[in-house]
């Protein structure tokens, strides 16, 4: 070809993914303090553990839909599907992955909208939050003080103009400047890093190592891996709830865990198979 085709495309599916991100970002941190606020402190943990074992099984069906939509050809509903000679398990099939995102859209939209008729005050608890064990820790890690509200300053120029931004800010750095939060954060980006890594490479692997197709990679995916993980979501919720553990003690239960997974997870390293017999780069020609 004297000009290889270029399309445009990806800039939709960009900005499509930019707009779900925006629309599902609120729903983690605004559940999660909902139910800190107006769920009793024993019962959080149970709450908060349905909500992300909940967000689990999202990928899980995810998978699934993919194994689906990658049996059917891309240009389904376009062309005559008895004049198409290949297979899916032929290298020049393309399954119809925009599929997935038409569904997953609609299933969103529809999702959200009960999310209108909430109403727009609740009642708070008649306890007051203060009374949380959690609260009288971190206000004796000097997180909060005891003392009188200190008398307003005069706004400055730069708060009466950009009043969010001056508040973001100042938001920002108390968060920043807990070390426990900040080092469970730096946990929580090594944690997701590993498992995103882990759930990209997982199915290439699987079809180049095993000869497994697009479609039953997927669905063995979506079937083995993240089922476990929502299950230890619940579990350690209810583990939680029953012995009432304090942060301290959810620290020092999350360290535990942790490092067991760790230790487990390096028994990939003894766990393999030998590359394939590749002419030219694996063997000679001859």
């Amino acid at each position: 070809c004297e000009k290889e085709p270029s399309s445009y495309m990806w800039i939709y599916i960009l900005l499509g993914n930019m707009l779900r991100g925006i629309g599902e970002t609120p729903i983690t941190p605004l559940g999660i303090s909902y139910l800190d606020d107006f769920a009793k402190e024993e019962d959080v943990p149970v709450y908060v553990a349905c909500l992300h074992t909940i967000a689990m099984l999202g990928p899980m069906f995810g998978f699934l839909l993919g194994s689906l939509c990658a049996k059917l050809y891309v240009d389904i509903g376009f062309v005559d599907l008895g004049s198409i000679t290949i297979t899916p398990q032929d290298s020049r099939w393309v399954g119809a992955w925009w599929l997935g995102f038409l569904i997953g859209g609609i299933t969103s939209f529809l999702a959200a909208i009960p999310f209108c008729f909430l109403p727009k005050c609740l009642k708070k608890p008649e306890e007051a939050n203060n009374d949380k064990t959690s609260y009288g820790l971190l206000e004796n890690t000097g997180t909060t003080r005891k003392t009188l509200p200190p008398a307003k300053p005069k706004p400055r120029k730069c708060q009466l103009i950009y009043p969010f931004l001056s508040d973001f800010y100042t938001s920002l750095k108390k968060v920043l400047s807990n070390r426990m939060y900040f080092t469970f954060l730096c946990c929580s980006l090594l944690q997701f890093s590993s498992f995103i890594g882990f759930l990209t490479y997982k199915p290439k692997y699987m079809e180049q190592q095993y000869g497994q197709s697009t479609s039953k990679s997927n669905f063995l995916i979506g079937l083995t891996s993240l089922p476990p993980v929502c299950i230890g979501l619940f579990l350690g919720g209810l583990i939680m709830k029953k012995y009432k553990m304090s942060i301290i003690g959810a620290t020092k239960f999350a360290f535990t865990m942790s490092f067991l997974a760790y230790i487990t997870n390096l028994l990939h390293f003894f766990v393999g198979c030998e590359n394939h017999v590749v002419a030219g780069m694996t063997v000679s020609y001859e």
